[in-house]
């Protein structure tokens, strides 16, 4: 397998109720155009060890398909403004074993065996955020989520938006936030009562 591929993922997120309208993001100042929305159909499975130990270190491991970065992923624990993402591509290996690239990306943390954790799946409706120059500053997500918590069966639905920053966002990005921030309240969203989905699929 080949080595991963890392981004370092910086987002803002919010709580939305089913019938709230998604706001018009050209309003941003820095915003030039936004794209029409685009549907992606996520499905996700997440592992961990019997004690959490990835959970418990800050870490993600799941396997993703749908949408244009399908693969396997490792997050790490927050480092300052976002998380960092290893990434590798799906191969022909079986869906509920991780491969031993991503077995080895976690071995430090992880000892205990890896086994499924949560299924994620996501509807998801993405809109990009263009500067005058065509290029993304941000990429806003209206996701309509159903979980299961596989050890515990507890299932749960929920809404919720993402803004992730794209390769044109300021390297100071805090008044962007704070911009989509305020536009993301005025239209009945709320601050996120979880930083992830897999903490809210599993009840914490």
């Amino acid at each position: 397998m080949t080595d991963p591929q890392r981004t370092l993922e910086v987002e803002v997120k919010f709580d939305v109720e089913a019938d709230v309208a998604v706001p018009d993001w050209s309003i941003v100042s820095a915003v030039a155009s936004v794209t029409a929305g685009e549907r992606r159909e996520l499905d996700a499975v997440y592992f961990d060890t019997e004690e959490a130990e990835l959970g418990r270190a800050g870490y993600a491991l799941r396997r993703r398909t749908g949408g244009h970065d399908a693969g396997w992923h490792v997050k790490g624990p927050r480092l300052g403004a976002g998380r960092e993402e290893l990434g590798w591509p799906l191969g022909d290996g079986p869906v509920d074993d991780p491969p031993e690239a991503v077995r080895a990306a976690v071995a430090h943390i992880a000892e205990g065996a890896l086994a499924p954790l949560a299924r994620i799946r996501n509807e998801r409706v993405a809109y990009e955020m263009l500067v005058p120059a065509g290029e993304v500053i941000a990429e806003f997500v209206d996701d309509h989520v159903s979980t299961k918590d596989l050890r515990g069966g507890v299932e749960r639905r929920w809404r919720e938006w993402e803004v992730e920053l794209g390769p044109a966002a300021p390297a100071d990005h805090e008044a962007l936030f704070e911009e989509i921030t305020r536009i993301a309240h005025a239209a009945g969203a709320t601050e996120a009562t979880s930083e992830s989905k897999l903490a809210r699929a599993l009840g914490v």
